[in-house]
């Protein structure tokens, strides 16, 4: 049997499945959270690179609840060639006061960027206390941002890797990547244990991958709590995104850490935006990435995408050309003109934050549905959807709670939402679209401690649509 057969014959038993999702998080409230958004760039190359509310509130309306700031270890460190600078420390503050005026978490991942020379295969072995180093660079945004409650976490080792030193990656993993993170996270905990660390797999030397996935296996605990498994996925295969996925949960099972994909996309070619062809045909790109979508969807797991720029610097590593991370084609700092084959998929509608259990959810992106279970639970407060209305229903939408309460958005309505049928006991009121940033708000689930199963479907007269029963 083929690969991909294999693949959604095991997608279309799993959506049967009742139980609740184990990954996603939980926000002060208790509400189950499916973070999603992009990495922000602090520069390109040489170039420094500014962000204003504007391109904040672009975020917001692309489905970003989250962001990771890509912070440089040469402008908050001493080693060689870096030095800490106080303008670079308040752009960061800036970053996050935009992220948290827009309603988004922010997490810092930590590159080595900015420093002279710095090789792996040294700090490893850190006979200079290359770690204490390391660390006192992390101390000053850890002491920075302890008391702001919109600062998630740290993804605190970007990428680490083996190159040339004479070790298998398990034993590089066991004896000084593990150890790392555990000394890491000590630190941290003692200054704020709130925050989540996130952490990351070696990133193997080029060649040395495992069905397509540049990534090694993690298999040893970690053995510290408050922490993400933050692995990053450029899978170019559609035959290989759900096994790599499928290994990254079984390590999330041994790491006990919820996994939240810390960075995902395939790189853009130039020519695919260039010619009808491309190198990686954008309905072939679309397809990739829509498939990768459809398991983040399945998994019910946060996913931050590479990158919130424009594309300027166009990189040379690949086999098919230039190409680059950049979700947009014009060439200014943060860009404006949408790759849509890739930002309608990342923008795709999904549960941003559910009063209650997520069971299972999907969007279906070839009839513009989707299908959410849950188990409210209306103490913890209200909900929101991102729905992407502007850019998934031009004709509309409807929203179907169970089988008796149905609204609708008309375009060239109101505005807002209809009711078309209710229960007496419902309150429209509690239910309202927010045109400026997507997103549709619930104050509370008509049913509370119960299956609700929701679903959100293009126009405006899709009212008595069934229900199946049994699943989707």
């Amino acid at each position: 049997m083929k690969p991909r057969l294999i693949f959604w014959l095991l997608l279309l038993t799993s959506l049967t499945a009742t139980a609740q999702i184990k990954h996603g998080l939980r926000d002060d409230a208790g509400r189950h959270v499916i973070p999603r958004g992009f990495v922000v760039n602090t520069n390109q190359g040489q170039r420094q690179i500014s962000f204003n509310s504007d391109d904040y509130l672009r975020m917001v309306r692309l489905g970003a609840n989250a962001q990771t700031i890509r912070l440089e270890l040469g402008r908050i460190s001493t080693f060689p060639g870096g030095s800490v600078e106080p303008a670079y420390l308040a752009k960061l503050d800036s970053l996050v006061d935009l992220g948290r005026h827009a309603g988004m978490q922010t997490v810092f991942k930590l590159t080595v960027y900015g420093v002279e020379e710095f090789e792996w295969e040294t700090f490893w072995l850190n006979e200079k206390d290359e770690y204490a180093t390391y660390i006192e660079a992390w101390k000053i945004i850890w002491n920075r941002y302890a008391d702001e409650p919109s600062v998630l976490g740290y993804d605190i080792v970007n990428e680490p890797r083996k190159l040339t030193m004479d070790i298998s990656y398990d034993e590089l993993t066991r004896q000084y990547l593990i150890p790392l993170y555990q000394r890491i996270i000590d630190e941290s905990q003692r200054i704020n244990p709130d925050k989540k660390i996130l952490f990351q797999s070696i990133f193997m030397n080029k060649g040395e991958g495992i069905d397509n996935n540049q990534y090694a296996e993690i298999t040893a605990p970690i053995n510290r709590k408050n922490i993400l498994f933050a692995p990053h996925i450029y899978q170019n295969d559609i035959d290989f995104i759900a096994p790599v996925m499928d290994r990254f949960d079984e390590e999330s099972d041994l790491l006990e850490a919820p996994i939240f994909i810390g960075e995902w996309g395939f790189p853009t070619f130039a020519s695919t935006d260039t010619t009808v062809e491309g190198r990686l045909g954008q309905l072939s790109y679309r397809e990739l990435y829509v498939r990768t979508a459809e398991v983040f969807d399945r998994m019910g797991i946060g996913a931050i995408k590479a990158w919130f720029l424009g594309s300027r610097n166009m990189q040379n590593f690949l086999a098919g050309g230039p190409s680059t991370w950049a979700i947009f084609t014009d060439e200014s700092d943060a860009g404006t003109a949408e790759r849509k084959y890739i930002t309608d998929v990342i923008a795709r509608p999904f549960p941003q934050a559910i009063a209650g259990d997520i069971q299972s959810f999907m969007f279906n992106h070839a009839t513009r549905t989707l299908d959410l279970k849950l188990i409210s639970d209306n103490a913890k407060g209200g909900s929101t959807l991102f729905i992407g209305a502007n850019r998934h229903y031009p004709d509309g939408f409807s929203v179907l709670i169970g089988d008796d309460l149905v609204l609708y958005h008309d375009p060239i309505g109101s505005g807002g939402l209809e009711v078309h049928r209710s229960p007496a006991t419902v309150s429209a009121a509690d239910y309202v679209w927010d045109e400026r940033r997507q997103k549709l708000l619930i104050a509370r689930w008509p049913a509370d401690g119960a299956l609700v199963h929701v679903r959100i479907v293009p126009g405006v007269r899709n009212f008595d649509v069934p229900v199946r029963k049994g699943g989707r």
